[in-house]
């Protein structure tokens, strides 16, 4: 095997964007996205390295994705879900895929034919594929796969059998499951929430997930993210990536390892079988976009990984969820984060596209599990790889190549700007108002189009230097004085700054056939019109659960609504609540009857193990906790097992009982021994409880 598993190519030889190279075998999978007529035709760049990341999409989706977006916009790679056949559970959570059934390319993101389709479609664009590798476990539910295989026994699947996986001879715990995270050992010789876990020592489960792996590249995959690698030895990475076969273009496959942030093992332990995903670029993005910019002028010496061993995004699918990382919600924020990635010379940049959520846990937009075509417009789908800002940096990123970062400049704590040595100059606005300044751009006299906001206005350098006017939550970028916009047009991009997502929680037990809205004073939530609330999801009953686009640094007030089935209306009987925004997303919590003046939060810690699918959850005598009714039971967060956590609103001064109790993914309900537990709420916020499973 020949090649280097480190930098991904670039765009060369069989890769090239060429006009020819739109066939209309490739037009032919467009599939039903509302797309242009014509797609524009692709254009060789100078780097073309950026990863568009398009969590959960199906095959056919990707196919246009790649052929009418993403080749033409100049990306040199598609990150694509596991492709392999996956759990099926009755509510089609996302995390299903990362419970292999079996290794057939028949899954919940379409057939084996589809994928290979798909990679073709994304070849004649000239962007590579890269697919998320599961090879540290399998899965922990028993049940049907999207491919129908049947299993009854975790430890027994069409692949693998008892001897293939880790047992008590090397995992110390009493349940196999990871109980210390600090322990090299348990982390990578025992089950992963109870995940299954693979001897991936034995040679014979090696040279398995080597076929798999080789499956794919037989259809011409191009690399893998490694998945949960740091619960594998880099040992037996290296052995299994040893038995991998070339890529179609007849180099290794490219390999990008998720090392999850920990005490251990650490990123470098694994820079031998390849780049690592930079979780704390990603953080320090987070602390300086909802803190200061000006601080990102050290972000080299800020403890990031090594640029040459790394690859940055600014979120994905975990953290975007668990609140570790800027997400979609945060609005314009999150999108200039992106665009100081794509501007900053430092690692291979990923953008991620995939739906909108209002739970953890929720499935992508499905049709009986199997994941729907994607609808940028419709508002189930955030696709930011093809925003017009995003798309126009992607372009000044493969412009400005590898020439360094020069001609720093921090204007104030919201605004900086530098340039790439004469390659092209970008400025930034994190402020909720317009800035003017005057910065040294390093280029050329002339005139230059503006590639944030497509081309539609133009900057001027005269001596050197340039007066740019940045809008608020926005940027200006320029290379090239006749940059012409590929994809996403219609978009001004730059940044509104006018809105940002608020979701709102609401704790509400209901009869069969009510639901939950919020309603209030702002357009956005009806304007106390009850015809117009905004209707909330019950996925997590008894939260209700929405998400809505509001006016940035605005006072409202709101409450929540029941309508039954004929439509007749209940008030919450407290007074009206109110806030305020900012320009950062906000989430909202809030119980039924419990008037914000009234609220107090306990954030409710319990260290329990479970089986997979098992969840654990709190109920209490008052009703912000049930009043002991299991079905309205809140449910706890899995997110740092084996603590649970869920922060609950209750009211102040208020003296209660409450309990913890499991329910089984067939609704079985198991209390925990003992005496009900007591808690006392004072006039303050911010209470914790620290307890234990009994």
């Amino acid at each position: 095997m020949t090649g280097n598993r480190h930098r991904p190519p670039g765009p060369a030889g069989v890769f090239r964007r060429t006009a020819g190279a739109m066939s209309a075998g490739a037009l032919a999978l467009a599939g039903v996205l509302a797309l242009p007529a014509a797609p524009a035709q692709a254009r060789t760049t100078a780097k073309g390295d950026v990863i568009a990341n398009l969590w959960e999409w199906n095959w056919d989706s990707i196919a246009s994705e790649c052929t009418n977006v993403l080749g033409p916009a100049g990306y040199g790679a598609v990150q694509v879900a596991p492709p392999q056949e996956s759990l099926k559970q009755t509510n089609y959570y996302w995390w299903d895929v990362y419970q292999p059934y079996s290794y057939s390319l028949n899954s919940r993101f379409g057939t084996r034919a589809k994928f290979a389709a798909m990679i073709t479609a994304c070849h004649r664009a000239g962007v590579k594929v890269y697919t998320d590798a599961v090879i540290n476990h399998t899965a922990a539910q028993t049940g049907t796969g999207y491919d129908g295989t049947t299993i009854t026994d975790k430890y027994a699947t069409p692949d693998w059998s008892r001897t293939d996986y880790h047992d008590s001879s090397e995992c110390p715990t009493s349940d196999l499951t990871i109980q210390d995270y600090s322990n090299l050992t348990q982390v990578q010789n025992c089950e992963l929430l109870g995940l299954p876990d693979l001897r991936t020592g034995s040679d014979t489960v090696r040279a398995g997930l080597a076929n798999y792996l080789n499956s794919q590249l037989a259809l011409g995959v191009d690399g893998f993210r490694i998945d949960a690698a740091k619960h594998i030895p880099e040992t037996d990475i290296a052995a299994i990536e040893g038995k991998l076969t070339n890529t179609a273009s007849g180099s290794a496959p490219y390999v990008f390892q998720e090392i999850y942030p920990g005490t251990t093992p650490q990123p470098s332990d694994y820079y031998p079988t390849g780049d690592v995903l930079d979780f704390t670029y990603a953080s320090k993005l987070k602390s300086a976009f909802q803190g200061n910019v000006s601080d990102l002028s050290s972000i080299e010496s800020s403890g990031i990984l090594p640029a040459a061993n790394s690859v940055s995004f600014v979120t994905n699918h975990d953290t975007e969820r668990n609140g570790l990382h800027l997400s979609y919600k945060d609005g314009d924020t999150y999108k200039l984060a992106n665009l100081f990635q794509l501007a900053y010379k430092w690692a291979t940049p990923t953008v991620y596209a995939s739906w909108e959520w209002t739970q953890s846990d929720q499935a992508p937009p499905n049709s009986s599990g199997f994941v729907s075509d994607t609808d940028c417009a419709g508002g189930s789908w955030y696709c930011l790889d093809r925003d017009t800002a995003v798309v126009g940096m992607v372009a000044w990123h493969n412009a400005t190549d590898t020439a360094a970062v020069s001609n720093w400049q921090t204007m104030s704590s919201n605004v900086i700007g530098f340039g790439r040595s004469g390659k092209g100059f970008f400025a930034l606005n994190n402020g909720t108002a317009a800035a003017t300044y005057t910065f040294t751009t390093g280029m050329a006299d002339g005139t230059y189009s503006n590639v944030v906001d497509g081309g539609r206005t133009a900057v001027t350098v005269s001596g050197g230097s340039a007066s740019v006017t940045i809008p608020a939550k926005g940027a200006v970028a320029f290379y090239n004085s006749s940059y012409t916009c590929t994809v996403g047009c219609g978009d001004a991009g730059g940044g509104s700054g006018d809105t940002v997502s608020a979701t709102f929680n609401e704790y509400a037990s209901t009869t069969s056939g009510t639901n939950v809205y919020v309603v209030g004073s702002i357009a956005a939530l009806g304007g106390w019109d009850t015809s117009k609330a905004v209707a909330l999801s019950s996925s997590g009953y008894p939260e209700w659960s929405g998400e809505v686009s509001v006016p940035v640094n605005t006072s409202f007030t709101y409450k929540y609504i029941k309508k039954d089935a004929s439509g007749n209306v209940t008030w919450e009987s407290n007074a009206n609540r109110s806030t305020a925004t900012t320009t950062s997303a906000l989430a909202l919590n809030n119980s039924w009857n419990v008037a914000n003046t009234d609220a107090t939060d306990v954030t409710f810690h319990e260290n329990a193990t479970t089986d997979w699918g098992t969840n654990v959850y709190v109920s209490g005598s008052i009703p912000s906790l049930g009043s002991w009714n299991t079905a309205d039971a809140i449910q706890l967060s899995s997110a740092s097992y084996p603590d649970w956590s869920r922060l609950v609103i209750v009211p102040r001064s208020t003296s209660f009982e409450y309990k913890y109790l499991k329910k089984d993914s067939s609704g079985n309900v198991t209390w925990e021994s003992g005496t009900n537990r007591t808690y006392t709420t004072g006039s303050s916020s911010g209470y914790t409880t620290s307890d234990t499973w009994k």
